[in-house]
């Protein structure tokens, strides 16, 4: 049987039409494959965040309540305690002198009830569909200079910031554990918390006069991977630089 130049042409095609579709095929498989994988990424990371968002709200309920436990044990219990021994004093002063006590007893019970609310705004601001960030670093700054652990030095610039409110969260998280750090280990006497927003980012500052490390020789008891680790999966960028005996910074970039 001869074999015509029709056939050869017909053989030739038929070749190529089957190494194309095999191309195809193999390319459409690649491509199945890197969607899956892509897919299976971004399920990763929405798990990592999502948990990560349940450890923040856990750790801040902590603290909310330790908080509010030394708030009833060393202020309001005080105030009430006070308020206690005017009104027996009532029982056993003079007339003349009862006018002066009850207007004691009534600025302290005053004062009882705004630390009631304000500790009620605490439980209420911590849900994360009411969390508002700047109210929440504002607090952090009010309580430690209430409690005089540390001089704190805080700027913002705007504060109204509009970010998501789960990123808000995160970001809270991450100065207060880079507070805590520096109360824990830098002895520094002073600490300068700056929050500079604009339309694109959000820059936050936290830096110190202590005594500064060397990030080489530095173990991870402090949680500088832990607040790295936060920092990534709402992708802002995480730095932080320390000079030994010259105080250290921490910079968050969040992305807006």
């Amino acid at each position: 049987m001869q074999f015509t130049e029709f056939d050869f042409l017909i053989t030739i095609s038929t070749f190529i039409i089957l190494i194309v579709v095999a191309m195809m095929i193999l390319i459409y498989g690649v491509f199945i494959k890197k969607k899956s994988e892509m897919l299976l990424a971004q399920q990763r990371k929405e798990s990592v965040f999502e948990q990560e968002l349940a450890i923040s709200q856990v750790e801040i309920k902590e603290q909310t309540l330790n908080y509010i436990g030394q708030e009833l044990h060393d202020d309001l219990g005080q105030k009430l305690s006070v308020a206690k021994i005017m009104s027996n004093r009532i029982l056993l002063s003079k007339e003349d002198d009862i006018q002066e006590i009850g207007k004691e007893i009534n600025q302290l019970l005053g004062e009882c009830i705004q630390d009631i609310r304000n500790l009620s705004k605490i439980f209420i601001s911590k849900q994360v569909e009411n969390f508002i960030f700047i109210e929440a670093v504002e607090r952090e700054v009010f309580r430690l200079r209430k409690l005089q652990l540390i001089e704190v030095d805080f700027v913002v610039n705007n504060r109204n910031i509009e970010i998501n409110n789960e990123h808000a969260l995160i970001l809270y998280r991450i100065i207060q554990e880079s507070i805590n750090n520096v109360i824990k280990h830098s002895r520094a006497k002073n600490i300068f918390l700056s929050v500079f927003d604009d339309q694109k980012k959000l820059t936050i500052r936290i830096a110190d006069d202590g005594i500064g490390f060397d990030k080489k020789c530095v173990n991870d008891g402090n949680g500088l991977s832990s607040m790295e680790n936060r920092a990534k999966i709402i992708n802002a960028q995480f730095r932080i630089n320390s000079i030994a005996n010259n105080g250290s910074k921490v910079i968050v970039v969040y992305k807006k």
